[in-house]
């Protein structure tokens, strides 16, 4: 006869064995095989190729990094909605990306006014934040741990600037082209408090609406004062149409100098390499460096995942962006959270991009910005300075 003991303890063990097998079959069929990044930028419209070039710029790497196996064995997917460059269609695709999507972190969100539109259900939801193609001061605070900055600030970018055109060129009547919304006044304070700093003052300003190309007043209101540099705070194609009005139309040529959010490649583009008078502000160096290993990577990598794409800054530094991203997942020992990819993330090896240092202060990584000239078909760096 069985003992009544022994039955009931096999019962009991084989209950906890067979539940335990159920929840480890659960759990693995559960747990995700992919890392989900999400973005939402401008695929269409007047600002297309710069979102376009972000994500064949992130994609380059990630593609290479899963083409090697991912990382932890899990492959990294970046999922991306067209927002048309409006707010009101980056907060609608930032609550799918969230809620359908269940995106691990957000990546390589695209303008200052869509930024900002999403930054309470950023702070809500304190889902990482990363890597942002804006330099707004708005995301450079220490309240948010979340987020966490590539690019340098467009302080920093002004500041460059204001500091290369006056003690060495001397020059002391400034001029502004901006948007009129949230990226251009982030554009204009940065300005006023670069000039203020060395006490000079803006001679005259110029705005045009967003994702229009109506920049005929403002050449209007610039042209009176004579500047000779105007600062340009817009998107490519309303800056290339202000470039050429003011050259067809000033009795003198001005000097200008855009942000790195104009896009360097795609203004080139639109002027049809036409560089003459252009000083440009870049918070990386240029691409055309073959001597450089970062460059060299990702032009090899790039014509081998988009062989019909051209090389540019915005794609170069998405491509950058992704790689810390990916250096900090593979630092992580065990299971991939929120939390210790964030840790990971702001704690990578200043070496980590070669020759482009890393210093993770004042939630951005990048600390430089790079003033250069195009030249014979390249950009050229002439000043570089460091914050």
């Amino acid at each position: 006869m069985v003992n009544k003991n022994f039955l009931i303890l096999s019962l009991t063990l084989l209950f906890f064995l067979i539940c335990g097998a159920v929840f480890a079959y659960i759990s693995q069929k559960n747990e995700k095989n992919t890392i989900v990044l999400g973005t939402s930028l401008p695929l269409s419209g007047i600002n297309s190729d710069l979102g376009s070039d972000i994500v064949i710029g992130a994609n380059t790497y990630f593609s290479h990094i899963n083409a090697r196996g991912g990382v932890q064995n899990k492959k990294i997917q970046l999922i991306q909605y067209d927002d048309k460059y409006e707010p009101e269609n980056t907060l609608q695709n930032t609550l799918k990306l969230i809620q359908k999507d269940e995106a691990f972190a957000l990546f390589g969100f695209v303008g200052t006014p869509t930024v900002k539109k999403i930054m309470p259900l950023i702070a809500y939801t304190q889902i990482p934040f990363i890597a942002p193609y804006t330099g707004a001061s708005f995301l450079r605070s220490s309240e948010h741990e979340n987020i966490v900055n590539f690019r340098s600030s467009y302080a920093q970018e002004m500041d460059a600037l204001v500091e290369y055109l006056h003690v060495q060129k001397k020059i002391t009547k400034f001029a502004i082209f901006y948007q009129n919304d949230d990226y251009g006044e982030e554009g204009y304070v940065a300005l006023a408090q670069a000039l203020a700093k060395r006490n000079l003052q803006l001679s005259s300003e110029g705005t045009y609406k967003r994702n229009t190309l109506s920049i005929r007043h403002a050449v209007h209101e610039i042209e009176t004062t004579k500047p000779e540099v105007i600062i340009l705070v817009g998107a490519y194609k309303p800056t290339a149409r202000f470039i050429e009005k003011v050259k067809s139309s000033f009795s003198y040529q001005p000097l200008f100098a855009p942000i790195s959010f104009v896009n360097a490649n795609a203004l080139m583009h639109e002027l049809k390499d036409n560089g003459e008078n252009i000083l440009f502000s870049q918070i990386i160096p240029a691409c055309d460096d073959f001597y450089s290993k970062e460059s060299g990577e990702y032009r090899k990598l790039l014509a081998f995942y988009y062989p019909h794409a051209k090389p540019s800054l915005v794609s170069f530094e998405s491509y950058l962006a992704a790689k810390t991203v990916v250096h900090a997942l593979q630092n992580i020992h065990g299971s991939i959270t929120r939390d210790k990819f964030l840790f990971h993330l702001k704690n990578l090896n200043g070496n980590t991009l070669d020759s482009i240092p890393l210093a993770y202060r004042n939630s951005q990584m990048l600390n430089q910005v790079y003033l250069s000239q195009y030249v014979q078909g390249k950009f050229e760096t002439i000043q570089k300075y460091e914050y």
